[in-house]
């Protein structure tokens, strides 16, 4: 049974589009490689697929710039002449700017500044007027951040200092503030709210370095 001919149009489905470019393009290289062998010819082939992938295939004996050398000397014309021609407008426009931008900070330095007329004069007064409130506002946005960490760690210290000052007088009028009876030893509970201190921490010395500590957390 014959093989139905099939449709020259776009393979709108994605997979199977993928799969014929796949079929096909190691197809057209493997001609590619039968003309290389057979004909002693050189061949360069270069494919973008659909997605931006690039394959490529150059007879084993010559390199793509010399076939694309070849192509110029054979048709008379220079592929790179139009390219090297934008490359140099644009190189001469980054250089334009970058002369510009140079003249401008030597401006803004006090230098170069005969050449300018009053209107510019004024302008770059004005732009170094903007440019100085600009730098002051994120300036005092800086300072006032730190400004308000500091607040924070002096309310911070206050109040560590506060609570100490109390336990100081609480012990001052009570000598036996904090202390409990155990086991014939007088243990301090202020600092350990989650059970008994470890052995060897007696007395009251030991209860208000403990607690000195647990505020200072």
């Amino acid at each position: 049974m014959a093989r139905g001919k099939i449709q020259i149009k776009k393979i709108e489905n994605q997979t199977n589009r993928q799969v014929t470019y796949s079929k096909r393009r190691n197809g057209l290289f493997k001609k590619a490689h039968e003309l290389t062998v057979l004909c002693d010819a050189r061949v360069s082939i270069i494919m973008i697929s659909s997605t931006q992938k690039l394959h490529e295939y150059i007879s084993p004996s010559t390199t793509t710039k010399q076939v694309f050398d070849q192509y110029q000397k054979a048709v008379a014309v220079d592929l790179w002449s139009s390219h090297y021609e934008k490359m140099q407008e644009h190189l001469k426009k980054l250089k334009d700017v970058n002369r510009n931008l140079r003249r401008e900070i030597r401006q803004r330095m006090g230098e170069s500044l005969n050449d300018l007329g009053y209107d510019q004069m004024v302008n770059l007064i004005e732009d170094m007027d903007s440019s100085l409130r600009l730098i002051r506002e994120r300036k005092y946005k800086v300072i006032g951040n730190q400004i308000e960490t500091s607040k924070k760690k002096l309310r911070n210290v206050e109040e560590i200092h506060r609570n100490l000052v109390l336990e100081l007088d609480a012990r001052q009028e009570d000598p036996h503030y904090g202390l409990v009876e155990h086991d014939g030893d007088y243990n301090s509970v202020l600092g350990f709210p989650h059970g008994p201190p470890p052995p060897g921490l007696h007395g009251g010395r030991a209860a208000s370095d403990l607690t000195t500590f647990a505020l200072l957390e």
